[in-house]
């Protein structure tokens, strides 16, 4: 199921199976210009990244960004009828691709509130269900996910922790965990590391990014 999946840096996701998907890119090492979608969970830096999405980006790639993230996005001059614009809690089609968003916030924190429906991925390919939960707190609507393989930020700070990231996947049982969102701007591997140690047997957790 991870095959051809690559966690990039921090937050950043390649997925070369059906087609060739990036999620929120960021750090892209060179021009590979070789996307055929681009999601973006949300607006921060660290996500949202003109710079590197314009380093895997072509004339026919499909952007995915929440909705208040358009007209950033229209003035950096990428195409409207490339653009799908998303809320939370809905099911959307991309260049084949089904994919449903959950919405990502803090509980106890601000910096992603919640009234900026910001979000997170279900992404299927090949009848596998891919959970990529952007910036969020535990909260009931990432509690209620059903997915194969979920990527859950561990560093804390902005994100859950690994103890609440580890709790989220004990709850939702996937087939398979990986840590992202450490490493770099908050968290470290010893974080990645220690979510490993808490998730149940029957989930098999693995790093992909050193």
């Amino acid at each position: 199921m991870l095959e051809n999946i690559q966690v990039l840096y921090h937050s950043s996701i390649r997925i070369n199976k059906e087609k060739v998907i990036y999620i929120d890119p960021f750090k892209i090492e060179k021009e590979y210009n070789d996307a055929d979608i681009i999601f973006i969970t949300h607006d921060h830096y660290d996500h949202y990244s003109e710079e590197d999405i314009e380093k895997v980006y072509k004339d026919d790639t499909i952007i995915v960004i929440p909705e208040k993230l358009l007209p950033k996005a229209l003035e950096k001059g990428f195409k409207q009828e490339y653009i799908i614009t998303v809320k939370p809690n809905q099911t959307y089609m991309a260049n084949g691709i089904k994919f449903e968003t959950i919405p990502a916030y803090n509980i106890n924190k601000m910096f992603h509130p919640k009234e900026n429906e910001w979000v997170g991925y279900i992404i299927e390919i090949n009848n596998c269900r891919y959970y990529i939960a952007g910036d969020t707190d535990l909260t009931p609507e990432n509690k209620a996910v059903k997915c194969d393989v979920a990527f859950v930020p561990v560093g804390g700070k902005y994100t859950m922790n690994f103890k609440e990231a580890a709790n989220l996947i004990n709850e939702i049982k996937p087939k398979i965990a990986v840590p992202i969102h450490y490493g770099s701007i908050v968290g470290t591997r010893e974080d990645a590391v220690n979510f490993i140690k808490l998730i149940n047997p029957t989930t098999k957790g693995i790093i992909l990014m050193e």
